[in-house]
C-alpha cells in the first residue's frame, strides 16, 4: 500500500529559531518550507524532514533521524564536532567506540542530538 510512497521526518522543538539556526547553520540543511511560523520544511537528499514548534518537544528517547552518508562518515563526523556538535557514546553489543564512531561488523554510526534533544545519527551504510 504505502511502498511506492515517501516518508517525511517530524522533529518537534521548542524553540523554532534555535532549531532553524541549528538545522540550517550547522547541519547545513535548505528551507523550502515555513508553514506559519509553526513548521519549517527541511530538504535532505530527496527527503523531507518537518521541524515543528511542540510542547513535547525532546520527549522522544529514541533516533529521530537516520542520515546515510557512506564513507563520508568521517569527515562529517569532524565537521560537526568543529561546530560545536557534541556526539553521543553508547555501550552497544557487537560496537566499539573509535573517537566518536560506533564500528562493528562493516557498519559505522555515530549518534548527536539537536538543541532540543532529539537524537541524531549518522550511518555509513
Amino acid at each position: 500500500m504505502l511502498q511506492n510512497s515517501n516518508a517525511t521526518a517530524n522533529l518537534a522543538v521548542k524553540d523554532l529559531e534555535k532549531a532553524k539556526a541549528f538545522y540550517e547553520g550547522t547541519l547545513g540543511l535548505s528551507q523550502v518550507g515555513d508553514i506559519g511560523g509553526e513548521l519549517i520544511v527541511y530538504k535532505s537528499g530527496d527527503t523531507l524532514i518537518n521541524v515543528y514548534h511542540s510542547q513535547y518537544a525532546g520527549t522522544n528517547k529514541a533516533t529521530a533521524v537516520t542520515w546515510t552518508v557512506g564513507d563520508q562518515i568521517e569527515p562529517i563526523v569532524k565537521s560537526l564536532k568543529s561546530r560545536g556538535v557534541s556526539f553521543e557514546h553508547y555501550d552497544m553489543p557487537g560496537l566499539t567506540l573509535e573517537g566518536d564512531i560506533h564500528v562493528g561488523e562493516g557498519m559505522k554510526v555515530a549518534w548527536f542530538r539537536d538543541p532540543d534533544g532529539n537524537i541524531l545519527n549518522l550511518v555509513n551504510k
